[in-house]
């Protein structure tokens, strides 16, 4: 077959937090796929530039108006621009990105020879049917629609089968990180410097941020400490009442002048950072909404890659990332003593930190290069071209 043409669906191209499906398109074999993006409005694109992008906000305001209504009056749930750039590419793929996005587009491959591949990634697996169980029945339509389903591990890859999803039609593709231009730089701490400790995240719950402020409250106790947090909420309210509650936390235990609040950095920034601390605390759970990492923070794999002591929970894919105690450490979800323990260890053992840097290192590079994976997912698309997905 010749080079294959696919299509990216996502309605803003892309948000900062999501370099993540930013390498997925980038690392593409460029001999082996034509990618293009198809989205309602772009930002960001200083920061993650992308050739071949079709966004609606570029069409006339008549397009756009036209766009709204028929979506607003439920005549259609996708963007017919999104149909007319599929058809005029003769696109082999549409990739739908977010399961929520995947059912919107269900019909937008309607009477073209087009294949629907739908990647899900947390948010969409468990918080939206739990939210309005009207997903089951949209999620059981889309199951039966598309031809494939991509997530991140085998948690999530069980969750979407709970959901309905024949496991014939799904698939687990690790998403990657540029491991090449990555410096693996171990850290070393000794007990007469204060202990850095870097968190970074969305203020969501899931992030499990009070949690991690806790535990280093009473770490604070005995070792001095500094954090640093990168990361905010965006206008949600559910985000904004995380906010509100991660400060409130860092108020009332006393941790203001121990803490550096960074809000949203660009990601060179965070790396900037990242290589002054040396342990990275993120401590995901299962919020009240359904809320789930899906399979594992990617900032999780990163850090893991720079050679810092990475502590987490034993949430979603995460625990299939992190070996305890041989590639980093792992603690149950919410549970402040447990991560207290964790830290402590650390603390007592940095004899034993590089054995568990190098094997991190190590299980990134094998596992979650973004060459690799881009590699990986031409081939799933030319499989399902072929028919050869099983």
């Amino acid at each position: 077959m010749s080079k294959l043409q696919i299509i990216h669906s996502y309605p803003i191209w892309i948000p900062q937090t999501q370099t993540w499906m930013y390498n997925q398109l980038r690392f593409l074999p460029k001999n082996k796929v034509e990618a293009y993006v198809v989205c309602e409005k772009t930002e960001n694109l200083d920061q993650f530039p992308t050739p071949n992008l079709y966004s609606l906000d570029q069409t006339s305001l008549f397009h756009q108006l036209w766009e709204h209504l028929l979506r607003k009056y439920k005549i259609r749930n996708h963007l017919g621009y999104l149909t007319q750039i599929i058809n005029k590419k003769n696109a082999h793929i549409l990739h739908s990105h977010f399961g929520n996005i995947g059912w919107s587009n269900m019909r937008a491959t309607h009477s073209l020879n087009t294949k629907h591949v739908v990647t899900f990634y947390g948010l969409d697996v468990n918080m939206l049917p739990q939210s309005n169980a009207i997903w089951y029945k949209r999620y059981k339509d889309l199951f039966s629609q598309a031809d494939l389903f991509l997530c991140e591990g085998p948690y999530m890859a069980k969750s979407i089968n709970n959901l309905g999803c024949p496991n014939h039609k799904i698939k687990v593709h690790h998403l990657g990180i540029e491991i090449g231009n990555i410096k693996f730089a171990p850290r070393h701490w000794s007990s007469n410097e204060p202990l850095r400790i870097l968190i970074a995240g969305s203020f969501r719950e899931k992030k499990g941020i009070t949690y991690a402020l806790k535990a280093l409250e009473e770490i604070r106790k005995t070792l001095p400490i500094e954090i640093t947090i990168i990361g905010d909420a965006n206008n949600s309210k559910s985000d904004q009442l995380e906010k509100q509650r991660i400060l409130k936390t860092i108020d009332e235990m006393k941790l203001p002048n121990h803490i550096k609040l960074m809000g949203y950095q660009p990601y060179d920034v965070l790396f900037k950072e990242a290589y002054k601390h040396h342990i990275f605390l993120s401590p995901s759970v299962t919020a009240k909404d359904g809320d789930t990492e899906g399979g594992a923070p990617v900032s999780i794999i990163e850090m893991m890659a720079t050679g810092m002591i990475v502590i987490s929970t034993k949430h979603c894919d995460i625990p299939n990332l992190i070996s305890n105690g041989n590639t980093g450490l792992l603690a149950e979800e919410r549970d402040v003593a447990g991560l207290v323990k964790k830290i402590n260890w650390a603390i007592a053992n940095p004899d034993k930190w590089l054995n568990m840097q190098e094997n991190a290192r190590k299980y990134v590079e094998n596992n979650f290069d973004a060459l690799a994976q881009g590699e990986k997912l031409a081939q799933i698309y030319q499989d399902l071209c072929n028919d050869n997905i099983n």
